[in-house]
């Protein structure tokens, strides 16, 4: 019995789930360095609630062709993967980073979304060429 793999893309549309890790953990190491070095807590635990307000407001969505970004059901905008060349998730056993490259900019965004997710969702739709 022969069995083949199939090659067409997925036709489905995937939302990511918002994480809140990134967030939370910046937050509360804000706190006890708030009685070592107040400065130094304040521009932290800022940065880790805006990070944590985009990750309740931002979705990211896979569909056939392109990922969408929407912020409260608005388009924002749209990556065809035709256009990448190369994609990686940095620090994979503690992901922070979402990298992608297209054919005229790169992009960088925090991972504020599952991370397993992520990382199907990109081997399936636009396999790396490394």
């Amino acid at each position: 019995m022969n069995t083949t793999a199939s090659t067409t893309a997925p036709t489905n549309t995937i939302e990511l789930a918002p994480s809140f890790a990134i967030p939370l953990v910046l937050v509360l190491a804000a706190v006890p360095l708030l009685f070592v070095q107040k400065w130094a807590s304040l521009p932290i635990s800022l940065f880790g609630l805006f990070l944590m307000y985009q990750a309740a407001t931002i979705r990211l969505q896979f569909t056939a062709t392109d990922l969408d970004i929407y912020r409260s059901q608005n388009l924002i905008r749209s990556f065809p993967y035709r256009e990448w060349q190369n994609w990686r998730i940095f620090w994979p056993a503690v992901p922070i980073l979402f990298y992608f490259k297209e054919i005229n900019s790169i992009h960088f965004l925090p991972v504020l979304f599952d991370r397993k997710m992520l990382q199907t969702c990109l081997e399936q739709r636009c396999p790396r060429q490394d």
